[in-house]
C-alpha cells in the first residue's frame, strides 16, 4: 500500500467541483484508494463520503492506495494541482 501526505491544491470554479472530479479521476483506477481527514477515512470513490470529509484547497489530507504505483501517483498528482 502507498501512503502519503498530500495538500489540496484544487481550485472552484471549474464547471466541475473538485470533489466530483477527485471521484472521477479516483474511479478510472482499479487500485483502492481511500483519503483520510483528520478522524475520517473514506473510499476516494465514493462521492458521498468524499463530500463528508468537508475538505477544502489549503488543507492536508492523507491518500492511501493499494495497487499500481502509477494508478496511486496519478491521483496524487491530481489531488496536488498537477493536472488542473
Amino acid at each position: 500500500m502507498t501512503t502519503r501526505d498530500v495538500t489540496i491544491e484544487i481550485k472552484q470554479g471549474s464547471d466541475v467541483s473538485p470533489v466530483a472530479k477527485c471521484v472521477q479521476v479516483a474511479s478510472q483506477f482499479t487500485s483502492k484508494i481511500y483519503v483520510e481527514y483528520e478522524t475520517k477515512k473514506v473510499n476516494a470513490k465514493s462521492i458521498m463520503g468524499m463530500m463528508a470529509l468537508g475538505i477544502a484547497a489549503g488543507q492536508t489530507v492523507t491518500i492511501s492506495a493499494d495497487g499500481d504505483k502509477i494508478q496511486s501517483g496519478s491521483v496524487t498528482g491530481y489531488v496536488k494541482g498537477d493536472y488542473v
